[in-house]
């Protein structure tokens, strides 16, 4: 099969949940890195319209859209598959990845890492303002994934899915900043090693 090649700004949470995906499915890929806020460039959009991250090559195929593109890496790659068999474990999975775009990005990422880990790479100052209005919610977003997770070893079961995977990624980066503290350990990732995972660029 031809290599996936995936071009995005390293340590994106969406960049890093496609590389988890092709990890996990055991796929040959290569990362075609490009400079925080590069994407703005008009150039970029010979690579995706709207100027946004991550965009995924496959031969002559192109694919932008996260989710999208999980689903797409799903149906091709071989290895072990990332969604659910049964209906609700499926219906979980497509919960948690909607949940993550609706409130965990709005509520956590766009606030809280955004004032605690890019901010100060751009050489900005923090809203502080914003960063203490968003605990509350954020502290809710967060119960609402330890519900959900319960003492299940996933999101969606036994088994890891691409719910997991959108997630996991916003996750990491709470551990690296004060207000972090809102996080369960029983919801921050546990898989060190791959690309995707750890808190670092991907």
């Amino acid at each position: 099969m031809t290599s996936f090649v995936l071009h995005g700004i390293p340590g994106s949470p969406y960049v890093r949940a496609v590389l988890l995906a092709l990890e996990e499915k055991g796929a040959g890929w290569r990362f075609a890195a490009i400079p925080m806020g590069a994407h703005r460039r008009e150039e970029y959009r010979a690579v995706h319209p709207m100027q946004k991250i991550p965009t995924l090559d496959h031969g002559d195929f192109r694919l932008y859209e996260t989710h999208a593109i999980l689903r797409y890496v799903e149906r091709v790659a071989p290895g072990p598959s990332l969604v659910p068999d049964d209906p609700r474990g499926a219906a979980r999975m497509d919960q948690l990845i909607s949940f993550t775009n609706d409130y965990v990005v709005r509520q956590v990422s766009s606030v809280l890492s955004y004032n605690r880990r890019i901010v100060p790479l751009l050489g900005l100052t923090p809203d502080e303002q914003a960063v203490a209005d968003a605990i509350a919610p954020a502290r809710r977003v967060i119960a609402e994934l330890a519900r959900l997770l319960g003492e299940q070893r996933h999101f969606a079961g036994d088994a890891l899915s691409l719910g997991d995977l959108m997630v996991a990624p916003h996750l990491s980066f709470l551990p690296d900043y004060a207000e972090g503290g809102i996080s369960s350990p029983r919801t921050r990732p546990s898989r060190p090693g791959s690309p995707g995972w750890s808190s670092g660029p991907a």
